[in-house]
């Protein structure tokens, strides 16, 4: 398996993790799937704004991808982004989100950023763990902020200060 930066021509494989995410769990708080064009633009913009996007590659098949992009749309939070990581449905459980978050924090290091937050479901303990491994601490628990699969959902942040 091999991690590198995401390519236009992934933009389909990447699609399908995102929108199984989207359908199947509680990863994404959106209801419909996104369509190949707002992959497109979601790519363009992380490439506009100078943020990676990678994939864990195996045999030609897109096994998982992560991204970091603007925590918030205000100046002064510049120096803080979000990060995000999937894992294809099947791939779950053999390492691949670790594989994809060190390229994240290392290239957070690499633009001069100072925090990485990620907002995760409060019942995702094993993304809650993941980021826990790589120094994340949990700062905020907002109570039943989402609602999916006929349920009200909580919200964990997550924070990585960069030193």
């Amino acid at each position: 398996m091999i991690v590198r930066e995401a390519t236009i021509s992934d933009l389909p494989q990447i699609l399908e993790i995102y929108n199984d995410a989207i359908v199947n769990t509680t990863a994404v708080y959106d209801y419909e799937p996104h369509t190949l064009e707002m992959r497109k633009q979601w790519f363009d913009t992380k490439q506009q704004q100078g943020f990676p996007v990678f994939v864990a590659e195996e045999d030609r098949i897109i096994c998982g991808f992560s991204s970091i992009g603007p925590f918030r749309a205000w100046a002064a939070y510049k120096y803080c982004v979000e990060n995000s990581v999937y894992v294809k449905q099947g791939q779950r459980g053999k390492g691949i989100a670790t594989l994809l978050m060190q390229p994240l924090i290392d290239s957070a290091k690499q633009l001069g950023l100072h925090s990485i937050v990620s907002g995760i479901d409060a019942t995702n303990d094993i993304s809650i763990s993941l980021h826990k491994k790589f120094g994340f601490v949990e700062v905020a628990h907002f109570k039943e902020v989402g609602y999916k699969f006929d349920r009200w959902l909580d919200l964990k942040f997550l924070q990585l200060i960069i030193s």
